[in-house]
């Protein structure tokens, strides 16, 4: 579907002034808020996005000259194609852990289970720096944390090997013993985690000698990560099942906090690279061919006789690749021309007769 005209959407002109912009979207948010009786989220949201554009002076030039595309195909989402960025989170399920086991910790799926002691490892969070260049076109990295992993000697059991769990002589297998304690009220009953098998209903035969009875040990584990292109700085990239290990139970979930360095030359706006390249002022007058640099190399760029400082130029394809697609944002390039500050006495006198 496409989308709607940002002027179109305020009910302003394209000639509208910035109080007129503001007094327009002021109208629209009060008329369609959600929380009002009658609102509209979607055109809320419409406005919303249409006044974070025209409200700035750049992205309305550019929305004026190429359109949506001027301003980011993936406006309103911050640029971020996993949801919601203002930042981005990528959920990565290896196995078990996903979204099931989340919804099951809110909404009461397994929590029987839970109750009977600890049953999944500590989430661990990491940082991740990455170039422009890496976030732009994706990067494979490898990771190395120090953190409780299985047991090599007891694979997580806590067992010895050659002996077995047995059954809990204090809770009898239940996980759960009841106590009865005297308050001011009389004596309440109360089931609590057995304190000797810590609510699992099963003890070792014999403690494993290794991680003593643990089940987990600290060790060095280094997980490779596939960046995909077009992550952006502030993303958070969720892997299901490579958090901590526990003894009988799940891994935990690592995230990896992704921070892109700035660049020298470029700047990134959703799927859009901006930049600015320099000229005299008069290539700009006559018109020139300027060689511009881009992600993907420097590229040749013609610049019609005439431009004016701040004229912006789009390089479609050239810049941040669509999540999930073969496709690319444009790199728009802002042309600055240079106004010569110390003149010759014939340049002077060239001028004037010009």
């Amino acid at each position: 579907m496409a989308k709607r005209d940002y002027y179109e959407i305020l009910g302003i002109s394209k000639t509208a002034s910035d109080d007129e912009i503001k007094k327009a979207y002021r109208k629209a948010a009060v008329a369609h808020h959600p929380d009002k009786e009658g609102g509209d989220e979607t055109k809320f949201k419409e406005a919303s996005e249409a006044y974070e554009v025209l409200k700035d002076s750049a992205k309305r030039q550019r929305y004026d000259q190429f359109g949506h595309a001027g301003v980011g195909g993936n406006s309103g989402g911050g640029g971020n194609p996993f949801g919601g960025f203002n930042g981005q989170n990528v959920n990565f399920d290896f196995g078990e852990g996903g979204f099931g086991d989340i919804f099951s910790q809110f909404f009461g799926g397994g929590a029987s289970g839970r109750q009977r002691g600890p049953q999944r490892g500590r989430d661990v969070e990491v940082t991740l720096q990455l170039t422009f260049e890496e976030a732009v076109f994706g990067v494979e990295q490898k990771i190395a944390i120090d953190m409780d992993d299985v047991c090599q000697h007891c694979k997580g059991t806590t067992v010895e090997p050659g002996y077995e769990l047995k059954t809990c002589p204090t809770c009898k297998g239940a996980g759960q013993v009841n106590r009865v304690m005297n308050t001011i009220f009389g004596p309440i009953q109360q089931n609590t985690t057995c304190e000797d098998c810590g609510g699992r209903g099963k003890i070792p035969e014999k403690t494993c000698t290794v991680c003593r009875g643990r089940g987990v040990q600290k060790a060095k584990r280094t997980i490779k990560l596939k960046v995909p292109a077009g992550i952006d700085d502030g993303a958070t990239i969720r892997l299901s099942g490579h958090g901590e290990a526990i003894g009988n139970g799940e891994k935990g979930d690592l995230y990896v906090h992704i921070q892109v360095r700035a660049h020298k030359h470029f700047t990134r706006e959703g799927d859009i690279i901006l930049s600015e390249q320099h000229i005299d002022m008069i290539a700009a007058a006559l018109g020139t061919e300027i060689e511009v640099a881009t992600v993907d190399g420097n590229i040749r760029m013609k610049v019609p006789a005439g431009t004016q400082s701040g004229t912006d130029f789009k390089l479609s394809g050239h810049g941040v690749p669509h999540m999930n697609s073969d496709r690319r944002g444009p790199h728009i390039i802002s042309v600055i021309v240079d106004t010569p500050t110390r003149l010759s006495r014939k340049q002077r006198d060239i001028l004037e007769q010009f």
